[in-house]
């Protein structure tokens, strides 16, 4: 399981160098820039909820 965890946190790391691509910084919020940073936002929870995972999935391992 702690695999699935790991795969999902490096599609998601994926995901966030793609968007930074497509970012347009002189017009952050219009247009195909605007679906950018959202799709950064949404990839950098993934990541941050993959990591809470993995922490508690350690957590269950030691007891």
């Amino acid at each position: 399981m702690k695999y699935v965890f790991y795969a999902i946190m490096i599609l998601g790391i994926a995901s966030i160098v793609f968007n930074v691509f497509k970012l347009d910084f002189t017009n952050l919020l219009v247009g195909e820039s605007q679906i950018a940073v959202i799709s950064i936002i949404a990839a950098l929870c993934v990541v941050l909820l993959m990591g809470i995972m993995l922490i508690s999935y350690r957590i269950k391992e030691q007891q």
